[in-house]
């Protein structure tokens, strides 16, 4: 029976090599292997594994700009990850407290739910900004897609990371990304054009990042614009046309990348 694995883990370097002598052979014996980004293509040549790339997708007819432009004065920053370890909030927490003392008006949403809530309102209270800081828990993709709409900036802490369907949709509703360079995201985004990355735990960088954005308003349009862009190849028309032949390859058994390489 033909067979396709899609594999999405950011973690893939770790779960390879914990798992390869059960995984491989696995692999080797699929007809197709598919992944999101270059990254883990990277990732499982290295273990001499070949992989198709089929980029994640965004809706754009959702996530779109807003009509207006967001109130500098008061920019809203916004964190979309879930409240767990390895997307390090916690930095994100650090950098709006540096946010906050050259921009007072500033507010930080942190949309997403988890084990680490208590700890972070904990730090949020601890650096001084909790009551500019909004844990609104998670968001179906309607609300998002509002969320985006009225905010700034947003920033993406992760220290594990693929690529993340939270930054396609803050590039698609025309807010700019700061973001670690963890995993897959430098494949996202590119620095200094689409986006800004940071090293990952560095939130002085990571606020450094966005008040530059912040400061200047020709560079936010700059990135906004090329981000928009950018994002365009990742919607609908364009992803279906690679699992079509995928999946087409793999039904006549043409295909077989997935053995040694």
């Amino acid at each position: 029976m033909p067979s396709l694995v899609n594999y999405r883990g950011g973690d893939a370097e770790v779960f390879l090599r914990r798992s390869a002598r059960l995984v491989l052979p696995f692999l080797r014996r699929a007809d197709a292997l598919a992944v999101p980004s270059a990254f883990l293509q990277r990732v499982f040549g290295r273990y001499d594994v070949s992989a198709e790339i089929v980029p994640n997708i965004v809706d754009v007819r959702r996530f779109r700009p807003a009509a207006a432009m967001p109130d500098r004065r008061a920019p809203r920053l916004v964190v979309a990850r879930n409240l767990e370890a390895l997307y390090d909030i916690g930095t994100a927490l650090r950098a709006f407290a540096r946010v906050r003392r050259v921009v007072p008006g500033a507010t930080l949403v942190v949309a997403g739910s988890g084990p680490e809530h208590a700890a972070l309102a904990a730090l949020a209270a601890e650096l001084g900004i909790a009551g500019a800081t909004d844990f609104c828990g998670r968001l179906d993709r309607e609300q998002m897609a509002e969320l985006y709409r009225g905010a700034c900036l947003t920033l993406n802490p992760s220290r594990v990371d693929n690529m993340p369907n939270s930054v396609l949709e803050a590039m698609a509703s025309g807010v700019p990304v700061v973001s670690t360079d963890a995993g897959g995201v430098r494949f996202v985004l590119r620095h200094g054009v689409t986006g800004l990355m940071v090293p990952v735990g560095d939130d002085a960088a990571m606020a450094d990042a966005a008040l530059l954005l912040l400061a200047d308003e020709a560079r936010w349009r700059a990135v906004r614009d090329a981000a928009l862009a950018d994002v365009q190849q990742y919607t609908w028309p364009q992803i279906r046309e690679r699992w079509s032949r995928i999946y087409a390859g793999v039904m006549s058994g043409e295909r077989g990348e997935v053995r040694a390489a």
